[in-house]
């Protein structure tokens, strides 16, 4: 990798930090303005949604991934 394009890539990666910065910075002020009662229908409506189609979990996926990397090593 030339210097030119370490410096690019320097410059590309602290561009996506700062951008990183300023969007949490808005998702937090989107967050600190939400008000519930002004989306009640759409909670309601996906509520609703997962309690039609939604089954319990019988575990939390660690063993079927622990079975998963067991036969990969293999």
């Amino acid at each position: 990798m030339s210097r030119q394009e370490h410096t690019e890539l320097e410059n590309w990666v602290k561009t996506w930090i700062e951008a990183g910065r300023a969007l949490e910075t808005i998702r937090r002020e989107e967050l600190r303005r939400f008000r519930y009662e002004e989306h009640i229908a759409a909670i309601d409506a996906l509520l609703e949604i997962s309690a039609r189609h939604g089954a319990p979990r019988i575990s939390s996926g660690l063993v079927e991934q622990q079975r998963l990397f067991a036969k990969l090593k293999t």
